[in-house]
């Protein structure tokens, strides 16, 4: 019976694959990933179908109908359970009423590779995520317990800031940001609230306030 297979693909250095993500995806007929994604498995010999952010309902739709005959791997920046796809593929098969078994392969995410570079043991933080949510007042609740805040930003670093400083958060407030976890050019940048907005970041960061 074929299988549709969401794996985790990591923080997007192929170093930090691991050997169960590359055995699945060499396995399978159909592979569906973002160009990024896809280019860490050259070795796969499976149709390519590529993920982007304007047809991901309709691409995931097609893999959970290609699923149906063929095994298929949807991948999943991160670990697919966290801000990943894992969550709009189970919704989408159940509106779609169609029986395909799938299989989650975990996979090392930006917020673990975070807490790692900067020696922050999991149960000692709390972790927020507001990817494609929206920024939430939530959060607020966290902020004051003694603990470190990880938070996976909406859109960027500074709109983040921008939104807890409007909520009162005092712009002097210690934060650290990781950028480009696992690439050759990612940086783990100390500053403030207030200071971060005079800088630069890409969209893939972690943000952690301490």
């Amino acid at each position: 019976m074929s299988k549709l297979y969401v794996v985790g693909t990591g923080p997007g250095s192929r170093e930090y694959l691991t050997l169960k993500a590359i055995g699945t995806v060499k396995s399978v007929d159909v592979i569906v990933g973002s160009t990024r994604a896809l280019e860490l498995f050259p070795e796969a010999a499976g149709e390519r179908i590529e993920l982007g952010a304007r047809n991901v309902q309709e691409v995931l739709t097609q893999a959970i109908k290609e699923a149906a005959s063929k095994d298929t791997a949807v991948l999943s920046t991160g670990d697919p359970g966290f801000s990943g796809t894992l969550k709009p593929i189970l919704k989408l098969r159940e509106d779609l009423g169609v029986e395909v078994e799938v299989e989650v392969v975990p996979g090392v995410s930006s917020v673990q590779m975070c807490s790692a570079r900067l020696l922050i043991p999991w149960d000692d933080a709390d972790i927020v995520t507001m990817h494609g949510k929206g920024n939430s007042e939530d959060v607020l609740k966290l902020l004051d317990n003694g603990r470190p805040t990880i938070i996976l930003p909406n859109r960027g670093v500074g709109e983040l800031a921008d939104f807890l400083m409007d909520l009162g958060v005092e712009s002097e407030r210690r934060i650290e940001v990781c950028e480009k976890m696992s690439y050759p050019d990612e940086r783990v940048v100390e500053t403030s609230l207030g200071e971060v907005l005079d800088m630069e970041f890409g969209y893939m960061c972690v943000v952690i306030i301490y």
